[in-house]
């Protein structure tokens, strides 16, 4: 229709009810849907777990985010995901404290917190690749410096690897 600015589509309600999920996914809010997603992403607070489920929601995959918190065990549902769909998420200690320290300065908070002291951020890194160490098949990406479009990018690039290998081969035309 002329002047129509989005068409509606089968793919429009895809990615419509994508972002639903990922909203009601957000945070490790709803572990028992962790096996319906197309995607998981894990890490510890701050590695951009949330605007990358928004974004590749936007493109009508499934996301859904579980934050690893030191001292406490990952939802038992994580173990039910397809390895091939879960994505660890790390960055650097010292960015992850600058990032932490403004978060805490704009909530009005003590910057003496644990959460953005070097010896807690490094205790959570730590831990965060202790899991990623017991889940060689999940792939991790470092967020440092990187904005969300070059993270999703490589996210989508191994998803479409992982699950279309024919498209992804050289000479092969998907169909």
């Amino acid at each position: 229709m002329p002047g129509l600015l989005h068409s509606i589509t089968d793919d429009y309600f895809r990615r419509i009810e994508a972002v639903e999920f990922a909203v009601k996914n957000d945070d490790g809010a709803e572990p028992r849907n962790l096996p319906k997603a197309d995607l998981v992403l894990v890490g510890i607070s701050r590695t951009s777990k949330t605007p990358l489920s928004t974004y590749l929601a936007q493109r009508g995959l499934k996301v859904a985010n579980v934050p690893l918190v030191l001292g406490v065990d990952p939802p038992e549902e994580l173990s039910q995901v397809d390895d091939r769909k879960v994505f660890g998420l790390i960055v650097q200690p010292d960015m992850l404290m600058r990032i932490r320290q403004a978060r805490l300065s704009h909530l009005g908070m003590p910057h003496d917190s644990s959460y953005g002291q070097r010896a807690h951020i490094d205790n959570e890194i730590a831990y965060s690749r202790e899991i990623f160490r017991k889940h060689a098949n999940w792939p991790v990406i470092d967020v440092t410096n990187r904005a969300i479009e070059e993270t999703a990018a490589d996210i989508l690039r191994i998803y479409q690897e992982r699950f279309e290998p024919a498209a992804s081969s050289p000479g092969v035309i998907a169909r």
